[in-house]
């Protein structure tokens, strides 16, 4: 049986703990805008899509471009006009697994309005892992690896998962750290896709 490395066992702590989020070592510190800024709150149970939820915008989000878990480039500018949701996360991440089924059904209830969900693995085992992961789980959302230059751009990742909600001009409207519930955040993208441009 293979010992547990050190770098494990963080993660592994938190998850028995009960974290929102997987530790993810990280020597890149947050920018200022993402620390500080708290996206507005409302929307109850009886919002609308005219409910007064108003996210800041946090800044332009990188362009980048990696590979797919095929080996296919995949780049942010794809996506130009659309409404993106960047997720960071490893197929070892109980919360990031647990985010996906959500995700699934934004994508299936919401791709028509311009909505793409892009999961950024960190996983370091490589693509294949990834491959065989979001077969089994039904991921109907591209997937592409990640690597320390994207993490860096994106102002340092360090807790997985991490999701980062870009509207239709590129600007980040949203920055979170840790799973939270799908009907939560989709009131965060509802407000995001149904903005007039």
């Amino acid at each position: 049986m293979k010992k547990l490395t050190p770098a494990l066992w963080l993660p592994l702590g938190l998850f028995l703990l009960g974290a929102p989020a997987c530790s993810r070592q990280s020597d890149d510190p947050l920018p200022a805008s993402a620390r500080e800024a708290k996206p507005g709150k409302g929307g109850g149970a009886g919002a609308t899509a005219k409910s007064a939820l108003t996210l800041p915008k946090l800044g332009a989000a990188p362009v980048w471009q990696l590979k797919d878990v095929n080996g296919e480039l995949v780049s942010f500018e794809q996506f130009k006009g659309k409404v993106v949701v960047v997720d960071f996360w490893a197929t070892w991440c109980p919360p990031c697994r647990a985010e996906i089924p959500g995700y699934i059904d934004l994508v299936r209830k919401h791709a028509k309005e311009g909505l793409v969900i892009v999961g950024i693995s960190l996983d370091q085992a490589g693509p294949e892992v990834v491959k065989v992961f979001a077969a089994k789980t039904g991921i109907n959302y591209p997937l592409v690896m990640g690597d320390e230059s994207v993490v860096s751009a994106f102002g340092g990742v360090e807790g997985i998962p991490t999701t980062f909600l870009i509207d239709r001009s590129g600007q980040i409207r949203d920055r979170k750290v840790g799973a939270e519930e799908t009907a939560e955040y989709e009131k965060k993208l509802l407000a995001v896709l149904r903005e007039q441009t």
